[in-house]
């Protein structure tokens, strides 16, 4: 049986560096921490600031830390539609070419030219989880889960591996709306096609051509 997978909604949040929050909140200004995350030393700060796009824009939008070498915001394709610019699927940390926007805190803006991404779901696992669901860093895999009658099958899910994460999924809110939320909702890996959907759009053409593979 498949080890059973936590699923997370990440909702709208910005990692930042330091030299964008100082500008923001001022010199010398610090993350001020308010509750731990499900990954180890992660939190969520105190802080929140405003994000501007050219349609529209959300305040109190969360701060994460600790400080990263690049601010980084994350969120909804729907969330990207309001802000009026393009909803480009990467994984944390490839932000080289995305969209970028104007960040509004108390201290004044600023506008950064990249660095808006939809995240590409994935699934944080230690190298301990990993061998014991035989999958690798940067594998890609189907999760199937349950949730009140309305099950679904999750594709292009990015493995990610490390000693220092806890075992968990990240979907986006538009993704946690697809399912009839609860409050623990879990899923399991399943294997089928090493993962990628290429090959589960050939299966669906094959029996759509009356090809059926045992």
């Amino acid at each position: 049986m498949g080890l059973a997978i936590p699923i997370e909604t990440s909702a709208r949040h910005i990692h930042m560096c330091r030299s964008d929050f100082e500008a923001l909140f001022g010199t010398g200004a610090e993350l001020t921490y308010k509750a731990d995350l499900s990954q180890p030393g992660q939190f969520v700060a105190q802080e929140r600031l405003t994000i501007q796009g050219p349609k529209g824009s959300f305040e109190n939008v969360a701060i994460l830390g600790p400080f990263r070498k690049e601010t980084q915001l994350e969120i909804s394709m729907t969330d990207s539609r309001k802000l009026g610019i393009p909803g480009v699927i990467r994984q944390s940390g490839d932000t080289a070419g995305s969209p970028g926007c104007t960040l509004i805190g108390p201290n004044g803006s600023l506008t950064i030219d990249h660095g808006v991404i939809v995240a590409k779901r994935h699934i944080h696992m230690t190298p301990v989880q990993a061998i014991q669901m035989n999958v690798k860093d940067n594998d890609e895999v189907f999760v199937i889960m349950e949730s009140f009658e309305r099950s679904l099958i999750y594709a292009d899910v990015i493995v990610r591996v490390s000693p220092d994460y806890a075992l968990a999924m990240h979907v986006d809110t538009d993704e946690a709306n697809a399912f009839a939320n609860d409050n623990h909702p879990t899923g399991v890996i399943l294997k089928l096609f090493g993962g990628r959907t290429y090959n589960l759009q050939k299966w669906a053409e094959e029996l759509q051509n009356g090809i059926h593979r045992l």
